[in-house]
């Protein structure tokens, strides 16, 4: 038996891989410090929880509309409308199994052979995945961290072809924690409306920002520019309910169709019991955001500031998300005990194998001059695999 040319072509997760094998230390016993992966190590909300466990008393424990209940749909409508000043009907929302289910099921809505989707560079490793997956061909635009690696108008024109289908805006980011302000999304907007193409905004982390730096939505911005959006998001990061699987997405009623169709075919409903968990993580209290953000806050400044005090290390400060993306390759063309340090995938095996420290290699992200930590663990594991990191590359030669 053989498998599909589809299935050959994708990659595992990078960030999932690094951090099956620091696990895999771990239980070994060895101490591990996990800057891997990106979720709140935050416990969900006790009202929300308690919300799960009332849908298994009551019963609603069987299957829902594919797209979600109206009591959900009603809640993330109001969301976007306080949160974000859009405004869409019911028929506009989908209600997926978290937000990397909805990035999937736009991709099989819209894309197909002989489509381009840009994709700027740093970018989430999922990306261009799903766009292969999809048939069509992954357009990578590199950015730069001088325009805090936001796409520049011009580069983006240089990118467009008769082809292109799609671009897909991540802001904040993952990896970078940066994000656009209004200016930069107007020159976009302005080019998605000038040659007609849709815009896949993934605003996962917009309630996770930082001095005073403020998430807007791109579809905001117009009618004209809404009716070319996909605004996607979910309750992973700003509620820490990552395993709950609850992603949802709002757009033009015939995508949202598309959409609802597919996932008829592949996961109907999510699951009824997180549905309700999420109708009370959007319209019960919400005072446990601006406490984690200023716990990632505290974090992230200390560790922005010990990075950039490293000898070969330096990082921009992000706005946003709980990453930090600090440029290494000043580290390249040395040895670490001998061994060959070349690239962010071999500093990453070093730093594992030699300082018990876990991250991810910025070539998994489409830069191999950088290296992604998250700051979604506590102050002292953060200290401590500082401290790791920075004995460590002192004994690069």
């Amino acid at each position: 038996m053989r498998l599909s040319e589809r299935a050959k072509a994708i990659k595992p997760s990078p960030t999932l891989a690094m951090d099956a094998k620091a696990k895999a230390l771990k239980a070994a016993g060895e101490d591990i410090v996990n800057f891997g992966v990106g979720e709140p190590d935050f416990d969900t909300p006790e009202n929300i929880k308690e919300a799960a466990v009332k849908a298994i008393k009551d019963g609603f424990t069987k299957y829902t509309p594919v797209g979600g209940i109206d009591e959900l749909k009603k809640a993330i409508i109001e969301k976007f409308k306080k949160d974000n000043n859009l405004h869409y009907e019911k028929d506009e929302i989908i209600v997926s199994c978290g937000a990397k289910h909805s990035l999937y099921n736009i991709a099989e809505a819209l894309f197909g052979p002989g489509d381009e989707v840009i994709i700027p560079s740093p970018y989430w490793v999922t990306y261009p995945d799903q766009v292969i997956l999809n048939d069509a061909t992954p357009v990578i635009a590199s950015t730069d961290e001088k325009n805090s690696f936001n796409i520049e108008p011009d580069i983006l024109k240089q990118k467009l072809s008769n082809k292109t289908k799609a671009l897909i805006l991540n802001s904040p980011s993952n990896p970078t924690g940066l994000a656009y302000d209004k200016k930069g999304l107007e020159a976009i907007a302005e080019l998605a409306v000038e040659h007609d193409f849709y815009i896949i905004s993934d605003e996962i982390y917009e309630k996770l920002t930082y001095e005073g730096f403020s998430h807007i939505s791109i579809a905001s911005l117009g009618e004209e520019i809404k009716q070319r959006t996909v605004v996607v998001n979910g309750l992973s990061k700003s509620h820490a309910m990552t395993g709950w699987r609850i992603g949802f997405a709002a757009g033009p009623k015939d995508v949202i169709k598309a959409m609802t169709n597919i996932q008829s075919q592949s996961t109907s409903n999510p699951t009824s019991i997180a549905q309700k968990a999420a109708v009370e993580a959007l319209t019960g209290p919400q005072d446990f955001i601006p406490k984690m953000v200023a716990e990632f806050d505290r974090r992230r400044k200390y560790m922005i500031d010990r990075l950039n005090k490293i000898k070969g290390v330096s990082c921009v400060t992000p706005v946003g998300a709980f990453y930090a993306f600090p440029n290494v390759s000043s580290c390249y063309g040395k040895k670490f005990n001998g061994k060959p340090v070349n690239s962010s995938l071999d500093l990453s095996n070093c730093l594992l194998e030699q300082a018990k420290t876990a991250l991810v290699p910025g070539l998994a992200f489409g830069d191999d001059r950088y290296i992604r930590l998250s700051y979604a663990t506590s102050m002292e594991n953060i200290k401590k695999g500082l401290d790791r990191i920075e004995e460590a590359l002192a004994r690069l030669e």
